[in-house]
C-alpha cells in the first residue's frame, strides 16, 4: 500500500476553554489537490499549524510523506512550504530581496536560486514589479509574493491557507492557474479557502469540517450530486447552517 502524502488520525487539540480540533482523521494522497473546508473557527488553520509543526496536538498522530510530525519535524520541514493567512513579506525589503531571502533560508544559492527566483515571479506576474519596495504593492500583490516565497525551495507538499483572500478576480484566476501547475508537477496540495467556486474548480476533494469534526468527505461534483444541491455552496451552507463569511 503506498504511503498517504498526509494522514491525520484521530487528531484533537484542546485550548482551555475551547476543543479547535476533535477526532480528525484524514488521508491525502500524494499528488493530490485537496480541499479543507469549514466556516471560521472550524479547526481548518489549527490543524495545518499542526502539521506544519507549529502548534502541537493534544493527542492523535500527524504524518507527512510518512514521517510523524512531532517526532521528526526536520525531516518533515524538508518537504512542506507554507502560506498563511497572514502576509509574510518584509515591506522595506524589493520583491526580488524577499524571494533571495528566503531561497537563502533554504541554502539555495547561484544559478538554482536564480533560476527558480525568475520562474516564479514570471509566473505570479511579478517580474515588472519585482525590484519596488513590497511595502508599495498591494495586497493582491503581496499575497502573490506570499505564495512565491512558500513554494521557492520547491517543496513536494504545499499548504495553501486562504491563499487568495483580497485578490481581484484576475489575480485569482492567476493563481489558480498556477495552483493547477503544482498538482500537475505531482506536489500535494492542501487548500483552505472561503471562495466554494474555488474549491469546486481546483479540488480532486473536498472534507468540510466545523467545530473541529469531519462532516462530509468526497469529490466535489459527486457532493453535490448526492446531496441534490446545485453547487458546493449551498452544500457547505446546508452542512454548516452557517452563511460564508470573509475573514477580517
Amino acid at each position: 500500500m503506498v504511503e498517504p502524502g498526509i494522514l491525520i488520525e484521530r487528531l484533537v487539540k484542546k485550548y482551555e476553554d475551547v476543543t479547535a480540533v476533535d477526532g480528525l482523521s484524514l488521508r491525502v494522497a500524494r499528488g493530490e489537490l485537496f480541499g479543507l473546508l469549514g466556516p471560521n473557527g472550524a479547526g481548518k488553520t489549527t490543524t495545518i499549524n499542526i502539521l506544519c509543526g507549529l502548534v502541537k496536538p493534544t493527542s492523535g498522530i500527524v504524518s507527512v510523506y510518512g514521517f510523524d510530525v512531532q517526532a521528526e519535524l526536520c525531516k518533515v520541514k524538508q518537504f512542506i512550504g507554507v502560506c498563511t493567512q497572514e502576509t509574510a513579506v518584509y515591506d522595506y525589503l524589493t520583491g526580488l530581496e524577499n524571494v533571495e531571502l528566503f531561497g537563502s533560508l533554504y541554502a539555495m544559492r547561484g544559478d538554482v536560486l536564480k533560476a527558480r527566483r525568475k520562474a516564479l515571479l514570471e509566473k505570479m506576474g511579478l517580474t515588472k514589479d519585482a525590484e519596488r519596495r513590497v511595502g508599495k504593492y498591494s495586497g493582491g500583490m503581496k499575497r502573490r509574493l506570499s505564495l512565491i516565497l512558500a513554494l521557492v525551495h520547491d517543496p513536494q507538499v504545499v499548504f495553501l491557507d486562504e491563499p487568495t483572500v483580497g485578490m481581484d478576480p484576475q489575480s485569482r484566476r492567476a493563481v489558480w492557474d498556477f495552483i493547477r501547475g503544482l498538482k500537475a508537477e505531482g506536489k500535494t496540495v492542501i487548500l483552505t479557502t472561503h471562495y466554494m467556486e474555488e474549491a469546486e474548480e481546483l479540488c480532486d476533494r473536498v472534507g468540510i469540517i466545523d467545530h473541529g469534526k469531519l462532516i462530509t468527505l468526497g469529490a466535489p461534483g459527486e457532493l453535490i450530486s448526492d446531496s441534490g444541491v446545485g453547487s458546493l455552496e449551498e452544500l457547505f451552507i446546508k452542512l454548516t447552517g452557517r452563511r460564508i463569511r470573509e475573514e477580517a
